[in-house]
């Protein structure tokens, strides 16, 4: 299968690259990401035969359908590192909370967050077309708290590659932070920067097509790739599990097979949702994809009302922090899948130029026909959190806003759903402490054991030694200072 450019062809780019092109340089004409050239059919007969597969099997499956250009072995290295989960025999459990209501726990990985579901497998994929390729690569990533310690944990000491990470200082949770700050892999440079995420983000992507930047890194004998979603490596892992969880549904009995459901996803980056997306796409039997946000609500307006408005806008800091983002990339990818490469670019360079675009009324429509979306303020969210945890299950603050528009976006219509909690409790405990016990503590220790204690949880020991390591990653710079940052690593 190849890859297309979502803004189209300026000439300067192939018309069409291999899938280890597309994640080796993610980026394309007119600043524009890649994207599938066609889906594969994963229809029913997919699922009927995939009924019994355990979850690397399924990810073999599907890896195998997109027709990916990487070597069976390396496939069979990658996906065995889901072996490393709480449970290797079922490394995402999909937990029950009521009659129509089933909590798709994505956060059973090192780092204890989803992000580990695609970059455990893609950092070993990455390194090994690097190294079969004998060439080196700077990975850049940018994280508003969960990509970057799962794009840290991949890497380390991985051959052919070294990473940079940068985060938004006082943006993330404490726990977060210490999983970036405490990294000692000597490939490994983690910067924080004084701004917000889409900072972040918008430096990541000006590096990505930076002509003076590449050419500076060309005389290392370094090229330049992307950890964070516009990297199609990634969500290529993230169609897998919306795949796992529809049929663990099946397999416990609460759907029929071709049953529809609905997707619930927290907002992000979009990624998780457009993994939802390219699954219903491929035929998984999908209602809607409900799209969660916290009060920093763009996606809400976007589905809602079919405009994208960044004008005046700023990040809204929330408890729900990893989706503190107000530009979300991978919803250009459904912008082209839906309405092609001119439109697309049409719409993007809008957005960049005048922080705006508007869809039409067709457009509109088509958008909503494949989504719903509400925003969830931060007291909802802590009273989500206290009432789920009366039902007896325990979730974090970004899982919490799927609540809201479980509650608002169903259309009367009573469908199972599929709630993706995208993070542990553990990385967000000051939040939980205070929504179920009226604590107004802000450290993480005492915090993580209050919880512990009280409710009958268990620390994951990923988390708990977090705290007695010494942090040895503390740069904090103005963002103009990056691009030196990140050649200095190399001198």
């Amino acid at each position: 299968m190849n890859f297309i450019e979502t803004r189209g062809n300026d000439g300067q780019f192939p018309l069409e690259v291999t899938f280890s092109q597309a994640i080796l340089s993610p980026m394309s004409s007119f600043g524009g990401l890649y994207s599938p050239k066609s889906l594969p059919n994963l229809g029913l007969a997919f699922l009927r035969n995939h009924l019994n597969s355990n979850y690397k099997t399924l990810a073999k499956a599907v890896l195998a359908a997109f027709e990916v250009d990487i070597d069976a072995k390396v496939i069979e290295q990658a996906v065995a590192l889901y072996d490393q989960f709480d449970d290797p025999a079922n490394p995402v459990p999909v937990v029950k909370v009521n009659d129509d209501l089933f909590v798709s726990e994505l956060y059973h990985g090192p780092t204890r967050a989803f992000k580990d579901m695609a970059l455990q497998p893609f950092g070993t994929v990455l390194s090994a077309v690097a190294q079969a390729r004998d060439e080196r690569f700077l990975i850049l990533a940018a994280t508003s708290g969960d990509t970057g310690p799962a794009a840290l944990d991949t890497f380390r000491n991985k051959a052919n590659v070294q990473v940079v990470c940068m985060y938004p200082d006082g943006g993330t949770s404490d726990v977060q932070r210490l999983q970036m700050v405490t990294e000692t892999g000597e490939n490994l440079k983690v910067i924080g920067i004084k701004g917000d995420f889409d900072d972040a983000q918008s430096a990541l992507k000006a590096l990505l097509v930076s002509k003076p930047f590449r050419a500076k890194l060309k005389e290392l004998g370094i090229q330049v790739s992307a950890a964070n979603s516009v990297n199609f490596g990634r969500i290529i892992f993230q169609t897998i599990y919306h795949i796992h969880s529809y049929l663990e549904l099946v397999r416990q009995g609460a759907i029929s097979l071709g049953d529809k459901v609905y997707l619930d996803v927290p907002s992000g980056n979009f990624g998780n949702a457009l993994g939802g997306y390219y699954a219903l796409k491929m035929g998984l039997p999908v209602e809607k994809i409900l799209i969660a946000s916290n009060n920093n609500n763009v996606l809400t307006k976007f589905i809602n009302e079919g405009c994208y408005d960044l004008r005046n806008s700023a990040v809204i800091p929330t408890t729900s922090p990893a989706m503190d983002i107000l530009k979300s990339s991978n919803v250009e990818r459904i912008l082209f899948d839906l309405f092609g490469a001119q439109r697309t670019k049409e719409l993007m360079l809008a957005l960049d130029e005048h922080k705006f675009y508007q869809l039409n009324a067709d457009e509109m429509a088509t958008v909503q026909a494949l989504f719903g979306a509400d925003y969830c303020t931060d007291d909802e969210g802590k009273n989500y959190i206290k009432q789920t945890f009366a039902q007896g299950y325990l979730m974090d603050p970004h899982t919490a806003t799927c609540m809201k528009v479980y509650e608002t976006g169903r259309a009367n219509k009573a469908l199972k759903t599929i709630v993706y909690s995208t993070a542990e409790w553990t990385k967000f405990s000051p939040v939980i402490a205070q929504a179920l016990f009226g604590s107004a503590l802000t450290s993480d220790v005492e915090a993580l054991k209050l919880i512990a204690d009280k409710a009958k949880v268990k620390i994951p020991a990923q988390i708990a030694r977090l705290f007695d390591q010494a942090e040895t990653q503390g740069l904090v710079i103005d963002k103009q200072f990056i691009e030196d940052e990140i050649l200095a690593f190399f001198n």
